[in-house]
């Protein structure tokens, strides 16, 4: 099996750091089971210069190493690999920001995943011709038979793949929203993929 596995909010605790960077950078408290939006600027109510600084901080390399690992990603993703399954982590942070979140990966033990950066949402203005960076007409090109997924957003990303089964990884922001299919199952956690995936 070829599972697709997005980088923030399922790997790392992502909002959680954010919510406590929201209130070092602008005072602004919104506890992580308040926030309702993947846009972050909307959850955190920041006008477009504190959104910018805002963005800039959360990527910079020692920050993104600071990131908690989510209960169980490792071992879960690890025991996918030793069954055979290739697993590839697709993120929508920019290329920029390829370099830690590599070593975030190997630091976690997760050494066999593949990471590439798409710029699924427009914000990486700069094409890197890499072989970890991508652009939606790549990305469109490759096939996956699982998804792990936080954001609502990043659901139409998955139109092409018919008959994908989309984990959606259960967070505040994603408990309202209505699944476009039968295919979307929601998950409290690694452990209740792996079941579903092994």
């Amino acid at each position: 099996m070829k599972i697709y596995v997005d980088y923030d909010d399922c790997l790392c605790e992502t909002a959680r750091s954010f919510s406590r960077l929201a209130v070092e950078m602008f005072g602004k408290h919104v506890p992580y089971e308040k926030i309702r939006y993947f846009d972050l600027d909307k959850s955190f109510d920041l006008d477009d210069d504190q959104f910018q600084r805002f963005m800039i901080k959360g990527h910079d390399p020692e920050v993104l190493l600071s990131y908690e690992e989510t209960p169980g990603v490792s071992a879960t993703i690890n025991e996918l690999i030793s069954h055979g399954h290739e697993v590839s982590i697709i993120t929508g942070r920019p290329f920029s920001s390829y370099e830690p979140s590599r070593e975030w990966l190997d630091k976690h033990g997760l050494k066999n995943v593949r990471l590439y950066c798409l710029n699924k949402y427009g914000r990486d203005t700069s094409f890197y011709n890499t072989d970890f960076s991508l652009e939606l007409e790549d990305y469109y090109k490759m096939k996956f038979d699982f998804a792990v997924e936080d954001s609502p957003k990043a659901f139409k990303f998955f139109d092409h793949l018919p008959n994908l089964k989309v984990l959606v990884f259960d967070r505040p922001w994603n408990r309202e929203c209505v699944f476009p299919g039968e295919n979307y199952t929601r998950c409290t956690g690694w452990d209740m993929i792996r079941k579903i995936i092994i």
